[in-house]
């Protein structure tokens, strides 16, 4: 444990800054999910949504410097490979 009063501000600020990112991270992963299920059942129109949701999801994420901004054009990129590969 901290004895320092700044360290044990750090680590309250770092247990809150943990939460935030953790919630964001849970939405593009989960939306990346469902997108992976609806290529994977063949749902061209499902797939497409959850195309939208998870681009915008990793865009925020990649804003707000939870995942780096080549990590989530990187996803992206393979994901709407794939979304297009179903529709073809």
């Amino acid at each position: 444990m901290p004895i320092k009063k700044s360290a044990k501000k750090y680590m309250r600020v770092t247990k809150r800054k943990t939460q935030k990112n953790a919630k964001i991270k849970g939405a593009f992963r989960s939306a990346i999910k469902k997108t992976l299920e609806a290529i994977q059942a063949k749902n061209k129109n499902s797939a497409k949504e959850w195309l939208q949701k998870s681009m915008k999801a990793l865009d925020k994420a990649a804003q707000k410097k939870v995942i780096h901004k080549n990590t989530a054009a990187r996803k992206k990129s393979r994901l709407n490979e794939k979304v297009k590969a179903l529709v073809k």
